[in-house]
């Protein structure tokens, strides 16, 4: 963790203040009477676990869930808990605030939301829970998750992201939704440019940061406060991610209250049954073995794959490159409007294109059984981002397999990944002159593609996106911070 920088700040408003309930007095002297808590003595609970069977005989029944929640787990094929359902569930029954960390693909989702929909049934009322989460993408998918898994309460569910119309957002909020599931920038300004939707908020009983550790990045912490301060102070507060940061480990520390922190795991983990391998190449060579790849598909058993890069402006050529290749794909990343993105994920998801090339906004949180196969086509500079990457496949016990392409400048970053996984990757095997026989034909392909995307503007749209993001940071006062973080990246190599 001590690549990103600690940012969080001492009065984060996260957790509510713990007060320990003080028991009524009896008319009947009681000869041994239960010392009432200090509040002083209150410390965060923590709890560690690095046995992946933990309470592996535990069913959904002895988490203390209704019995309309254990049908609807049956008719959903959810036969046993998974340690981090296990462990938080009765916990946020309790009425505890909740940090879950557990790692991608082990349900982490309905161990939020199962006890949140018990909660609601008993006093349904809207907006029951607000949901923050840091994609749009993964906004829509635990909004279907919702839905399934209240199904029989007859469920409203509100996504509120950018890149759709405010007015309908508004007005689908001042409907009171049951829960609201967001990305923090776009209910941040809905919050501010409408008087009449903070009260909305006004009695909501559960706050969800889903992703909590890019969540609370730096980049949302504005966001965050504007959210905050609408929120009645009685909420419960429920973290979960995959992924432990230097904020998340921070605002526990900092938390007074009696907070229950479930770590499944030390550090950062990928999932045993996922396969990884690396090949190394040159980076002129980079396409042609990624098409090389993609043409082994069926002969490795491989239904659908997701190519991570690290930039939109990469996405759009390789997604140019490809079609010129007549290879089936869709593109995503946040250069596309939003129509356009869920379309993507939409043809990908019920199976119309085997390949979807996508940036780090696809790298969270999506849970699409068929993904068999991760290429990080691009390395990413942190382990954690790694992490979530190839936690796209190999989920819910499934195997899988995560292949990186790594060149010469990439060879630091894929030992840091390494060491801090605790894992080494093994080699893809291939024959060179196998790979390299389309070269010519990938070479010509690629500079089609290059003289595509200067026509449709391309070019323009990263300008302009640039600017946009700039002066955001401005805004938020971060440019100083990311400048003085890169010196000192830059001074320690």
């Amino acid at each position: 963790m001590d690549e990103e920088e600690n940012t969080v700040d001492i009065d984060f408003p996260l957790f509510k203040p713990f007060r320990p309930k003080t028991p009524k007095p009896s008319q009947t002297p009681n000869p041994n009477p239960t010392p009432t808590p200090d509040p002083s003595s209150t410390e965060t609970e923590i709890e560690k676990s690095t046995n992946p069977n933990t309470d592996s005989a535990a069913t959904f029944s002895d988490l203390g869930l209704a019995d309309w929640v254990l049908r609807t787990c049956t008719e959903l094929g959810m036969r046993k808990p998974t340690a981090v359902q296990t462990h938080c569930i009765p916990k946020i029954l309790a009425g505890r605030d909740v940090l879950g960390l557990a790692q991608t693909g082990s349900g982490k989702t309905a161990a939020f939301a199962l006890p949140i929909l018990q909660r609601l049934a008993e006093d349904p009322f809207g907006v029951f829970a607000l949901v923050i989460t840091p994609t749009r993408e993964l906004a829509y998918q635990l909004a279907e998750q919702f839905r399934g898994l209240g199904s029989s309460l007859h469920l409203r569910c509100s996504v509120i992201v950018g890149g759709m119309d405010m007015l309908t957002q508004a007005q689908s909020l001042m409907a009171r939704p049951h829960v609201v599931i967001a990305t923090p920038g776009r209910v941040k300004v809905l919050l501010q440019q409408n008087p009449d939707i903070p009260l909305v908020f006004s009695n909501t009983k559960f706050l969800v940061l889903d992703e909590a550790d890019r969540v609370l990045d730096a980049g949302f912490e504005e966001e965050l406060r504007v959210v905050f301060q609408c929120l009645p102070k009685s909420r419960q507060t429920l973290l979960f991610s995959a992924t432990m940061t230097s904020d998340l480990q921070t605002l526990i520390e900092l938390s007074e209250n009696k907070a229950y922190f479930y770590e499944a795991y030390e550090g950062f983990k990928t999932v045993d049954t996922l396969k990884q391998e690396y090949v190394f190449i040159s980076q002129n060579v980079k396409d042609v073995y990624l098409v090389y790849i993609l043409s082994k598909l069926e002969d490795m058993g491989v239904r659908s794959a997701i190519i991570f890069v690290s930039t939109c402006r990469s996405c759009h050529l390789l997604s140019l490159l490809l079609e010129e290749l007549d290879q089936r794909v869709s593109a995503l990343h946040s250069f596309k409007a939003q129509s356009l993105r869920l379309a993507a994920l939409h043809r990908f998801k019920s199976g119309q294109v085997p390949v979807l090339l996508a940036t780090d906004v696809a790298s969270r949180g999506l849970d699409i059984p068929t993904v068999d196969l991760v290429i990080n086509y691009d390395i990413p500079r942190y382990p954690r981002d790694y992490v979530h990457r190839v936690g796209r496949t190999a989920r819910a016990g499934r195997g899988g397999l995560a292949i990186s392409l790594v060149t010469q400048n990439d060879v630091k970053l894929i030992h840091k990944i390494e060491d801090v996984v605790g894992k080494q990757m093994e080699k893809f095997e291939c024959k060179e002159d196998e790979v390299l026989a389309d070269i010519t034909k990938i070479y010509k392909a690629r500079r089609v593609a290059a003289m595509k995307m200067v026509d449709d503007g391309f070019e323009e749209k990263e300008k302009e996106r640039k600017k946009q993001k700039l002066n955001t940071l401005a805004e938020k006062g971060l440019l100083k911070k990311r400048s003085r973080k890169r010196r000192r990246e830059k001074s320690a190599k």
